[in-house]
């Protein structure tokens, strides 16, 4: 009973996606719409469904349900699994906030919590300041030769495998690394920075690792963007920044929405980029879990971490898309 009331829990998460799904459906009535199987064929309908059954089934829906059963048990030896000692609890949950050894507040964990959610979201930012110029020239106004050029720039550094580029960002941004070298060469300073004890290099190295994330996305919508708009707001003397606050950014809105939220679920998600690049202080929330998991082997209390983050992330892109007036769906359009 208590492990059939533990699976309820996400089949309510998706039943409530359900309905906000459905609920989006009848906003966006259109009557023209032509069904699924109309528009792709009984046949190839059938794999469609089959195909995304099988990978919410296998790859997202029972690991997920047996971390989620995991996560409401005590740390119990394999002996005494199954046994009078495994009862549902919430010990794992509870231990987020206060400190089973001393009961006291977990401010390490609540701090690295936040601290990751807060430089996830700024990376996110940074991201998109990075991007969205990138992304215009590229959709609107590049050659087709340039952004060619551009688009292969921007996808061949992602062959190179990523903990590699994470240990080739810590070579450049050391102490004896190739940038303060050059600094210290041309006289602007006098000793080494320090780039990674300050997160320069945890900044870096995140915002480089989801770049593409953020930048398909929004090149895609502004692409689809028609140029006159853009003419015939420059023929009436709109200024260049009005012409992306009220023509470009409202259209890109849900290609902004798109990149932003899988640059900032990926980011609080990462796990090689802040341990090679971060501060010697700097505690990254994935990483506790990785230690509990692989580290202390406490699996139930890894889950219950694993899922308060995934709470706390889907908390905050719900939030963020509520004030910016973007539905779900628009996300994934």
């Amino acid at each position: 009973m208590s492990r059939l009331l533990v699976y309820l829990i996400p089949l309510l998460v998706i039943v409530v996606f359900m309905l906000m799904a459905h609920f989006e459906k009848r906003l966006a009535h259109d009557p023209t719409h032509r069904g699924f199987f109309e528009r792709n064929g009984t046949v190839l309908g059938i794999v469609f469904i089959a195909l995304v059954a099988f990978w919410m089934l296998f790859l997202v829906v029972l690991p997920y349900l047996y971390m989620v059963q995991e996560s409401f048990h005590p740390k119990l030896v394999a002996a005494e699994r199954g046994g009078p000692k495994d009862m549902l609890t919430l010990e794992q949950y509870r231990s987020f906030f206060i400190q089973p050894t001393d009961g006291e507040v977990n401010t390490t964990h609540l701090w690295a919590f936040f601290f990751s959610l807060a430089v996830s979201a700024a990376v996110t930012v940074l991201n998109f300041a990075i991007c969205y110029p990138l992304a215009y020239y590229m959709a609107q106004a590049g050659s087709v030769q340039k952004v060619r050029l551009l688009m292969l720039a921007l996808i061949v550094p992602y062959w190179v495998n990523e903990i590699l580029r994470a240990f080739s960002l810590r070579l450049l941004l050391a102490s004896k690394g190739l940038i303060n070298q050059a600094l210290m060469g041309l006289g602007i300073t006098d000793a080494p920075v320090d780039f990674l004890g300050s997160n320069v290099g945890l900044y870096v190295g995140l915002s480089y690792a989801y770049l593409l994330v953020m930048m398909f996305p929004l090149y895609n919508a502004v692409e689809s963007l028609d140029k006159n708009q853009i003419e015939a707001a420059r023929d009436l003397g709109a200024p260049w920044w009005r012409i992306h606050k009220d023509v470009v950014i409202p259209y890109a809105k849900p290609g902004i929405a798109s990149g932003c939220t899988m640059v900032f679920m990926l980011s609080a998600g990462s796990l090689a980029a802040p341990q090679f690049l971060g501060g010697p202080k700097t505690l990254w929330f994935t990483s506790i879990v990785y230690d509990f998991f692989f580290q202390a082997f406490n699996w139930p209390r890894g889950a219950a971490y694993a899922f308060l983050l995934l709470a706390g992330c889907i908390a905050l892109v719900m939030l963020m898309l509520r004030l910016f007036k973007v539905s779900l769906g628009e996300t994934i359009r």
